[in-house]
């Protein structure tokens, strides 16, 4: 083999490697491609859709994030953020209160046009779906958007900030959807 070609081979081979190990640690610690199972954020994401979770974001009210599983080991869950510490939560007559405070989810719009009813949430305190009057320290209170067919807090409690994975940034699957999250 001649001196150049055994030199551009190792020169591709160093990229390579590194570009490998640039990949892992930014899979690892930034960011991640994540499957979405389930039909519990639908219409926003539906089963089987791809998204790319920011694992370095400060989550906030109304974020999109996905989990580990408090009820099933080796799952995760994708649910929107309602509750952060410190919060009251209450639903009345499908309104959302927050600190006494009523507000609008235009992320639940299509699901309550197609439901005969027009309420996809039950009412709800707080104190009656944990015990707790307020959201605690280190933990979060999530639905899904898809209330009717969504097990949430609502259902196994507040989770941690420790079982957050990230904050759903990107949909890259179906590529007719490819956009921000919202």
């Amino acid at each position: 083999m001649k001196e150049t070609t055994k030199k551009e081979l190792v020169s591709w081979t160093k990229s390579l490697a590194f570009a490998i190990i640039l990949a892992f640690i930014c899979r690892q610690f930034f960011f991640s491609p994540i499957t979405v199972f389930g039909e519990s954020m639908s219409p926003s994401f539906q089963d089987h859709d791809r998204v790319v979770i920011s694992k370095t974001s400060k989550i906030q009210r109304f974020d999109v994030i996905v989990f580990n599983a408090p009820d099933i080991e080796s799952e995760h869950y994708i649910k929107r953020v309602i509750g952060l510490p410190g919060d009251s939560i209450e639903v009345k007559n499908d309104v959302l209160y927050i600190n006494g405070k009523a507000y609008n989810e235009p992320y639940l719009s299509e699901n309550k046009r197609n439901n005969p009813n027009n309420s996809l949430t039950e009412d709800f305190s707080l104190l009656e779906k944990t015990g707790k009057t307020k959201v605690p320290e280190n933990m979060l209170f999530v639905m899904g958007d898809n209330r009717l067919n969504s097990k949430d807090s609502r259902t196994f409690g507040l989770i941690s900030y420790d079982s957050v994975i990230g904050e759903v940034k990107l949909k890259i699957y179906p590529f007719n959807d490819i956009g921000l999250a919202k």
